[in-house]
């Protein structure tokens, strides 16, 4: 296969009580685990076999319907679950401390705007801290498109993302989509967000 699904640092029960291990266990091996399988099914044979996930979202626009989707939820997962850590959270430190006070103003004003972005997203679809020339931008994307794809109207690179699809929370939240949010900010590895910014 051209793509794997990448192993988890951490046990399904490390992040609880802010997200479930049931919750962490179905995300990843039944939702993760089908965007990867599908995903490599939709380019078997082909050109893209031998391309960078990168190189495959900057081109969704030219692409099925499945290899944007399942080359989306591929990617995405793989940033989300190396951004979330057990007993982490709090706040960015350094270079990124500062970016973040420079484009929002204060680390508040950006922990309102990401969370807005995230709880009025309509339906399924991603929140995310983007790096871009311009400096650092918050918006959100609907179903599993990310900025690195040709098809959105903010692009970048993606240093934090946050999955608002219902699966992502259900289990132990139900329709309160806020609280996840909330919970989500417990749980944040800054260090590798501010290594994904450095890059």
């Amino acid at each position: 296969m051209a793509f794997e699904l990448p192993k988890l640092g951490y046990a399904y029960t490390a992040l609880e009580p802010y997200i479930d291990a049931r919750t962490m266990e179905i995300h990843y091996t039944k939702h993760h685990e089908a965007y990867t399988t599908n995903l490599n099914a939709a380019i078997a044979g082909s050109e893209l076999e031998k391309e960078p996930i990168e190189n495959i979202l900057a081109k969704a626009s030219t692409l099925s319907p499945s290899i944007r989707n399942n080359s989306g939820g591929y990617y995405n997962h793989n940033l989300f679950w190396k951004i979330m850590v057990p007993d982490h959270g709090g706040e960015p430190k350094g270079e990124l401390a500062n970016a973040i006070n420079r484009n929002f103003g204060s680390f508040e004003n950006f922990k309102k705007e990401f969370s807005a972005a995230a709880a009025t997203r309509f339906g399924s679809g991603w929140a995310w801290l983007v790096k871009s020339k311009n400096g650092l931008k918050v918006f959100s994307t609907p179903n599993q498109d990310n900025p690195l794809m040709d098809v959105v109207e903010f692009k970048g690179i993606p240093i934090l993302g946050l999955d608002v699809w219902e699966h992502a929370y259900y289990l132990l939240y139900q329709n309160r989509r806020p609280d996840y949010i909330t919970a989500f900010w417990n749980v944040i590895d800054w260090d590798e967000v501010a290594a994904r910014f450095k890059e």
